[in-house]
């Protein structure tokens, strides 16, 4: 007669056995899911926080997608390594990345961010400086792969200024208010979504001039994706939009639980601060499209706007079917945003 512990183990290595089975579906299902590198245009803010509400949710996970967030350093960095394809998707600037297209780079935008371009340039009225004619001869401080920066001869030309006529500095996102405030750049780019804080830090002494309020109003912050992933993989774009979509209209319904999460995968930001931005950015996101047509929709009228602003004010940009450049296919129509 075996002993009882000899029994206790065949009992359960039989029960192992019965077990295996089973759990071979489980396994498969989390092998199966497709991964996804994701690069943001810079490091994580309100901004980004739907797509961490998103992660930390399982949305994506429960869509078979394993997305990898990845901080960014610039739309034009973000939008080379989608044309590259280390990162399938990311985040850029939609005038930026119609460069990137017209420069022969592969990509297609599948859901727009900013409906609004946040483009705004700062600096302080106690520098002598009360509107952009006077950057002549001015500093300009900002990181290399800026939209701003990119885009800077489209705004000089506007406002009637030489695009040459401005020194550009490399300067760190975190170092602009206190490079502005040294006085070690004379302008600095940012983003609207930040404007709370520059009014907080130098108040009446603050100077701004927002581009879309001289006419230039482009999209902005957009999803991109790599065009041969997107070929090969359109179910998976799809739900990838799909669940950002539904994480940015849960944000704007109530925005704490995606600052939540933003927090719990980011370190460094201020509660105070990255509600003032949520707030602008539900401002950015909201335009007649996205109300009426889908959150993330884009405007084929602004969209041809956008790619002759691209090929009016930049040389080497090839001309392309700007219709092949963006998709409003992936989304779902019944997420819109909301009127205000």
């Amino acid at each position: 007669m075996p002993s009882e512990p000899s029994a206790v183990r065949r009992r359960g290595l039989l029960l192992a056995g019965l077990a295996a089975p089973l759990a071979l579906p489980a396994i498969a299902r989390a092998q199966s899911k497709e991964r996804i590198t994701f690069v943001l245009n810079w490091t994580p803010y309100a901004d980004h926080a739907p797509f961490y509400l998103a992660k930390a949710n399982g949305w994506y996970d429960q869509a078979g997608l394993d997305v990898i967030i990845e901080a960014g350093r610039g739309s034009g960095l973000s939008s080379q390594r989608v044309v590259a394809g280390t990162a399938q998707v990311g985040i850029s600037d939609m005038a930026t990345a119609l460069l990137a297209r017209g420069r022969g780079g592969n990509l297609v935008a599948v859901m727009t961010v900013f409906a609004n371009s946040p483009q705004t340039f700062y600096w302080l009225k106690s520098n002598g400086i009360s509107g952009p004619k006077d950057f002549v001869g001015r500093s300009i401080g900002n990181p290399p792969g800026d939209a701003s920066r990119i885009m800077w001869p489209i705004f000089a030309r506007r406002v009637g200024i030489d695009p040459s006529s401005v020194r550009f500095v490399n300067v760190a996102p975190p170092a602009k208010i206190p490079s502005l405030k040294n006085k070690v750049i004379d302008v600095t780019s940012d983003f609207w979504n930040e404007h709370d804080l520059k009014v907080r830090e130098f108040g009446a002494d603050l100077g701004f001039q927002r581009w879309m309020d001289l006419g230039i109003n482009p999209y902005g912050n957009s999803i991109v994706v790599n065009g041969d992933f997107l070929s090969r993989q359109p179910e998976t774009v799809r739900k990838f939009v799909q669940v950002s979509q539904r994480a940015f209209s849960a944000s704007v319904a109530d925005p704490q639980p995606a600052i939540k999460a933003l927090f719990a995968a980011a370190s460094g930001l201020d509660d105070w601060t990255q509600q003032r931005v949520w707030e602008r950015v539900v401002e950015l996101q909201r335009d007649p499209t996205t109300t009426s047509v889908a959150l993330g929709a884009f405007s084929a009228e602004r969209m041809k706007a956008d790619y002759d602003l691209i090929q009016t004010n930049f040389e080497g940009a090839q001309p392309f079917d700007v219709e092949k450049s963006y998709t409003n296919a992936f989304l779902d129509t019944s997420i819109r945003m909301t009127a205000g």
